[in-house]
């Protein structure tokens, strides 16, 4: 059965225990665009999975945080994942947070902007964002170049399913366009673009538990396909003590108030 786009159920397992964190720098400097101390910012990360990005920001201690998942399978672990932090878990959705008007001074998203109507979403952040507020969309694609294993191994991928267009990756055709569409956006200002990078070395437990986390590459090659790719994979990498993957965070700031 393909899974459907988008829908990470049946993928939380791997994804909250195999998705690696975000470049840990990113966080000081978002907060050096926020115009007021970190321990008075309300934060609401939508969209958060299963917390990753959530509990970095949570470690910084602001005055509250919000993680919003539609997803009931991703919002579970994330909240087992949450445990003893203040994180308060609410369903809801980019488009429909459940939120009141400008009750936070930062709105999130983490690898998952790509996923949700353009205009009803930051119609819905601008909604609950403060006035001079942040709205930061970030993901975390690989940067495989880096090494000559992760450029083999994603040029096989497109062999087995050259029809494949990625659209979860911060390297993907959405972000191209996302800096002007935030610049040109009334409703926004300031806008600013941030990158970091940072080396994770993987277990290969670890480095095919993320390929089993993604949805975009299963949903459009179909099971059979994803199947013996990753079948592919696991025999390529046997052996190996670990891989080292490069990750490059990409994040797009933008400031309520046009």
């Amino acid at each position: 059965m393909t899974k459907p786009a988008g829908d990470f159920t049946g993928l939380a397992q791997n994804y909250s225990r195999y998705r690696p964190a975000y470049a840990p720098l990113l966080i000081p400097a978002l907060q050096g665009l926020i115009e007021k101390p970190w321990s008075s910012v309300d934060v609401v990360d939508v969209g958060a999975g299963t917390g990753i990005w959530t509990r970095m920001l949570a470690a910084h201690s602001p005055r509250s945080i919000i993680a919003i998942e539609p997803n009931d399978d991703m919002r579970r672990f994330g909240k087992a994942d949450s445990q003893g932090l203040p994180i308060q878990w609410r369903s809801g959705s980019g488009e429909q947070t459940g939120l009141p008007d400008h009750c936070c001074d930062v709105v999130s998203m983490a690898s998952s902007f790509h996923w949700v109507d353009f205009d009803a979403g930051t119609r819905e952040f601008l909604r609950i964002l403060r006035p001079g507020g942040l709205f930061c969309a970030l993901w975390n694609p690989r940067l495989i170049e880096a090494n000559p294993l992760l450029v083999e191994i994603e040029n096989t991928l497109y062999e087995m399913a050259p029809f494949i267009q990625r659209v979860s990756s911060g390297r993907a055709e959405f972000t191209e366009t996302l800096f002007d569409k935030l610049a040109g956006h009334p409703g926004f200002s300031d806008v600013v673009y941030l990158e970091g990078r940072h080396v994770v070395r993987q277990s290969q437990e670890q480095y095919l538990g993320v390929w089993w986390s993604v949805n975009d590459v299963r949903a459009q090659a179909g099971e059979r396909i994803f199947s013996e790719f990753m079948r592919y994979v696991e025999g390529r990498i046997q052996g190996l003590p670990e891989i080292e993957t490069t990750y490059l965070t990409r994040a797009w700031v933008a400031k309520a108030g046009g």
